[in-house]
């Protein structure tokens, strides 16, 4: 659900493999990593994304959520991480908006950094404790794993952009409203159910 990769940056054609049960393994390993550098300047760490999902076919890239008190938590983190090799995306400083929330941008304010050079795939977001966009990673993936036909309806719609979409930059701009329709039953999902984020533990 990040905003577009610049092309001088990520111009890798998309690949969606079948679900790999080794996923939560090497997302403990990252998390592991990420903590000790970060210690006490974060609220909690979580698996997000497709790869935390069980049996969902996903990018063999590991998303992790960092999330932070308060904005000037943000670059700290950041920095802690850059100065660990950490690669830090400057470009890219918010996620897309979803139709009928906040136009705050605050509400939707990031930082994004990747693996060490030559490391395992992942992505790192680094977001605001209670945001619009911390609370959309957490419950967009707890409605799919609580909801596998639409989780599969989801990878269908993945692997079809991956056919269609000739770059990076034009497969999120395709996925994310389609996130945000699941998003959208999630949140009805969530209403009846009571799901809380503040009280769900980190994964």
């Amino acid at each position: 659900m990040h905003r577009r990769v610049p092309r001088c940056f990520d111009v890798r054609v998309i690949t969606i493999v079948e679900p790999d049960p080794g996923w939560a393994g090497e997302y403990d390993t990252i998390a592991d990593r990420l903590r000790e550098a970060t210690q006490e300047a974060v609220v909690r760490i979580d698996h997000i994304g497709s790869t935390s999902v069980p049996r969902l076919a996903a990018k063999d890239v590991i998303d992790v959520q960092i999330t932070v008190d308060d904005e000037a938590a943000l670059e700290p983190v950041a920095r802690t991480l850059a100065a660990r090799a950490w690669r830090w995306i400057p470009d890219i400083v918010d996620d897309h908006q979803v139709p009928g929330l906040s136009t705050s941008p605050g509400e939707w304010q990031k930082l994004l950094l990747r693996e060490p050079e030559g490391e395992r795939r992942a992505n790192v977001h680094v977001r605001v404790h209670g945001r619009a966009n911390q609370r959309y990673a957490l419950l967009f993936r707890d409605f799919l794993r609580l909801h596998p036909d639409a989780a599969d309806a989801y990878a269908r719609v993945k692997r079809g952009l991956a056919v269609l979409a000739p770059d990076v930059d034009s497969y999120a701009d395709a996925k994310d409203p389609a996130c945000d329709l699941i998003y959208f039953a999630a949140e009805v999902w969530a209403k009846e159910v009571g799901w809380d984020p503040v009280e769900h533990p980190p994964v």
